[in-house]
This record gives C-alpha cells, structure tokens and sequence, in this order.
C-alpha cells in the first residue's frame, strides 16, 4: 500500500493537482486536510472517475478532512471519541457554541485504519486555541492507548497535519520560533506523548533532517530559501510501522503557480 497525507490548502482549487498527484506516485490511499469546503462542495465525482472513493467532513469554509482511496472504504467516523469542540466564547467569533469542528476522519482502507488529522493551529502561546489544541492532542493520545490496548496488532495510521514541529531540526530556524507555537515545550511534549504509545513517524528514517520540510510559509520568499517547517506526519501502530519500505516528502508538489503551502508526505507498506 502506497499511503499518503497532504495538507491541500483547498481541494476546490487544487483538484487537479490531487488527481496528477494520485497517478504520478501511484497512491492508495490519500489522507487531506484543510479542504476548505462543505460536503456538498466537495468534488467527489473527479476522484470516482480516477477509479476512488472519498470519505469527507466539512462544514464550512474552514478546515475539512477528507480520506481517498482505491483499496476500500469502510467504517467512517468523522469524529474520534472524545474530541473536543472550540467554543466561540475562548475567542473564535466564527463558531457559535462549543462544536466538534471537520479535523478529524476515521476510515478502513486495504486493511488499515487511516485518520486524517488537521490538529488545531494554537495560534499563539496566550490565545485559548492553544489550550483546544493541547486538549485535542490529549484526546486523541487517549484514544490511540486504547486502540492499542484493545489490539497490539492492529494496523492503524495516524496521519496529517500535526502543526508541531516535534524538535529544533524540524524548523528551519528555532531562534525565529521562540515563544511562538508549533515548537512550544507543551506541544513537544504532546507529540511525544504519542510516539510514547507506540506510534511511530515512519518518515524520519528515511529522510533525515535538518533540511527536510512539509511546509513553508507563502510571505517571506520562505520556500525558494528553504525556511521551512516539518509539520505534516504519518504515525503508524507498530504493527504497521514495520512494514514500512520507503518512506518521503514530495517537495516538487510545493513548487509551481497555485501550490498548497504543505508538500504531500508518502509511506509505501508491504502486504
């Protein structure tokens, strides 16, 4: 199975880059994030028509997770047990109660439980964001013990957009970084907290760092200078992560007219 993740900044606009992107690394499964669309928005029927199905959460504008794949799609949840809700109240004016918002999709592809995860920006050290995305980690960690604890052999992927940058060879810069999120001390330690459970980051070993990015600001000339973050990950259960074989970031994808700012990242596993 050839997995991938890729935070597409939009999937209304860059549908084409998807399906080319499909074809051109011959995926399995494609896990995104920050679709930026509604349900009924979503352009199902390009991807029926290049042979997959599509599970998809969106409920407005923002965020939205979507799993795509030609192995199966069964069991989908679009939401993990406990997630919890932003309440406009802690300062988001667009949301008007707590609300379990589009970050989160579960389904079976081939065998393998995928999640698309689009973990809370935090969007700065004092902002209430911050403490929902700390809460979202630690449901999510909460949930992964238990998955693992029901069945040591399960074969489950947890993939996407962590917005973390787990240590300072991750960023392109952790002087820049300081006191702002992603590389925050709590935040590491979240992300910790998950490889503490069993999953494992199956790209870093076969690509290795520093230098080595999934995202790069659109302000700033950040891509053509190589100012990066590595934010975007596949955590697999050890069953899993040990049939990995190859492993990458495609950066070529960040290049070009109309690019998302995150490159895709791609795991292949044997059967």
């Amino acid at each position: 199975m050839r997995l991938a993740t890729w935070n597409i900044n939009s999937i209304r606009s860059r549908v084409d880059r998807a399906i080319d992107f499909l074809d051109r690394h011959d995926i399995d499964v494609l896990a995104l994030q920050e679709t930026k669309c509604r349900d009924d928005q979503f352009p199902f029927e390009r991807f029926d028509a290049a042979g997959y199905e599509v599970a998809h959460v969106g409920l407005n504008q923002w965020n939205g997770v979507a799993i795509v794949s030609r192995v199966g799609l069964t069991d989908v949840e679009t939401a993990f047990a406990g997630q919890p809700g932003f309440d406009k109240n802690a300062g988001d004016s667009l949301i008007d109660s707590p609300v379990v918002e589009a970050r989160a999709i579960g389904a079976t592809c081939g065998g393998v439980r995928v999640w698309s995860l689009y973990v809370p920006n935090g969007r700065a050290l004092d902002d209430p964001h911050y403490a929902y995305k700390l809460d979202w980690l630690s449901a999510l960690r909460d949930n992964a013990t238990g998955w693992l604890a029901d069945d040591p052999d399960a074969k489950i992927a947890l993939v996407g957009d962590w917005n973390i940058a787990p240590t300072d060879d991750d960023v392109w810069s952790p002087e820049f970084f300081a006191g702002k999120t992603h590389t925050s001390a709590p935040e590491r330690a979240a992300f910790q907290a998950m490889l503490d459970t069993g999953f494992r980051d199956v790209i870093r070993p076969f690509a290795p760092g520093p230098g080595v990015y999934t995202y790069w600001d659109y302000t700033q000339l950040r891509f053509p200078r190589k100012e990066g973050m590595r934010i975007d990950y596949i955590l697999a259960s050890p069953a899993l992560a040990d049939q990995v074989t190859d492993a990458g970031v495609d950066r070529e994808e960040r290049k070009g007219k109309g690019a998302s700012d995150h490159a895709p990242v791609i795991a292949e596993f044997t059967d």
